[in-house]
């Protein structure tokens, strides 16, 4: 006989357990456009450890799948929901626990967004340095299972930087506290670092113990720099990477994702095919850094505007802050995510401007020029990608890893680039770390389908 998995979650959880249709479908899908097929069992609002515990402990039991799932702000399909899962959502857990400034510490809950976090630690003269530029929307414990990165890796590091330790319950509802909060701490493996980027498939991470830093001293200066095209930008960019000075924030959009930015803003129009560079330096000598990449910039033909003050600096930055709404504004959009040396990132616009031309789209990108991120945007029309869109991000993929890239800096694999997966690790590889992901959980209950295609 089948068990009523529903029931058996509502006696163990009562109200927390969600069966609306809003909840349902909301559950499905997350900013990728992608949508699992069917609907979930139910949606549980986590308020707890002890509330997830119970939720994987019903699920082995009764062998069906669990799927985590913090903001759902995720570009990869990764916490999509489908018919006969789980939906175990971590958004309501959102305390911060613990603050230690002499130690450089916080303990966290995963429902915590980032921005909101941020705004809690100010007053103990510290932060969190990983920024997605979606801050204000995603949840810590989403940045730690898609490793994400953001605007202020290049000099502050990713999330797997700014992670001493994480509490992880395992598929069959066992509670590990993996890491430390000593800065230095070598027993044994690293299962912390195996952790972060695993996208939900070891097990439900339920807390975290973050390394801090010191609100930077000083002052930040942003600057802008528009360029007659998007290779001159990426040239400049690289130019700034092998001067030596280290911007904290350095963002390239290309011409569609600029002009779009402006219309959605109501700010007057670039001019045609021109291309823009946003870089912020900080602390003590923020503004004879800027001074030096202003000098690099304008040698590389840049035209460049300093923000007289941080409200400016700020209103800079909200341009490339607004990219997504402005790509929506477009049609639907397939955002994607590539990583190449730096040095390489002429070579890979290049690459997506004859992609552009062999399969006559248009590719609306942007980069984290500091460390040579690229999110290329594919629009069109209609809720389902076209054959043609995945036939151009599958050369797109290929010609990154060609350059000495990677499939994903920082979105993750989820589903959408399962298929390519082994392209990158190889068939050894691959197959190891399928294995591992089994040592954790035997069942296959944890997020399946995602990461790895079987």
């Amino acid at each position: 006989m089948t068990p009523d998995v529903v029931a058996l979650l509502r006696a163990e959880l009562g109200d927390r357990v969600d069966t609306s249709p809003a909840a349902l479908e909301s559950a499905r899908a997350d900013k990728s456009g992608h949508a699992s097929a069917g609907s979930p069992l139910a949606v549980v609002h986590a308020a707890s450890v002890d509330d997830v515990r119970a939720v994987l402990r019903i699920a082995t039991a009764t062998r069906t799948p669990v799927v985590p799932r913090g903001a759902g702000t995720g570009l990869a399909g990764g916490a999509n929901t489908g018919r006969g899962e789980i939906s175990l959502s971590l958004r309501g857990m959102d305390r911060l626990v613990e603050v230690r400034p002499d130690d450089l510490l916080a303990v966290v809950e995963p429902g915590i967004l980032n921005a909101e976090l941020n705004a809690l630690l100010e007053p103990h003269g510290v932060w969190w340095a990983p920024d997605p530029a979606s801050r204000a929307i995603s949840t810590v414990g989403g940045n730690i299972a898609t490793g994400a990165g953001g605007l202020l890796c290049a000099k502050y590091g990713v999330v797997r930087d700014a992670v001493l330790g994480v509490d992880l319950v395992l598929a069959d509802g066992r509670l590990l506290h993996l890491g430390h909060r000593s800065v230095k701490g070598v027993t044994g493996l690293d299962l912390t670092s195996l952790v972060i980027g695993s996208e939900g498939i070891l097990g439900v991470v339920v807390g975290a113990t973050l390394k801090l830093r010191r609100l930077v001293a000083g002052e930040r200066v942003t600057l802008t720099a528009l360029f007659d095209d998007v290779r001159t930008a990426a040239v400049a960019s690289a130019a700034v990477t092998a001067s030596g000075i280290q911007p904290a924030i350095m963002e390239l959009m290309d011409a569609t994702s600029l002009a779009a930015v402006h219309r959605l803003l109501s700010m007057p129009a670039p001019p045609a095919g021109a291309a823009q560079l946003t870089i912020q330096t900080d602390g003590p000598v923020a503004a004879d850094e800027a001074r030096a990449i202003a000098e690099v910039l304008r040698g590389a033909g840049g035209q460049v505007a300093v923000a007289v003050d941080d409200a400016e600096g700020e209103t800079l930055l909200a341009v490339r802050r607004a990219l997504h709404p402005a790509m929506e504004t477009l049609g639907t959009t397939l955002i994607e995510d590539v990583s190449v040396p730096r040095s390489a990132l002429p070579a890979m616009f290049d690459a997506i401007a004859r992609i552009e031309r062999r399969f006559g789209l248009n590719i609306p990108t942007v980069a984290h020029a500091g460390d040579g991120n690229l999110h290329p945007n594919f629009v069109f029309d209609g809720p389902d990608v076209p054959a043609v869109v995945w036939d151009a991000a599958e050369e797109l993929f290929r010609a990154a890893l060609d350059l000495g890239g990677t499939l994903t800096g920082e979105h993750g694999v989820g589903v959408l680039k399962r298929r390519w997966l082994a392209d990158e690790l190889g068939d050894d590889q691959w197959r190891l770390q399928r294995d591992i992901a089994r040592v954790f959980d035997p069942l296959g209950i944890l997020n399946p389908g995602k990461v790895f295609a079987i």
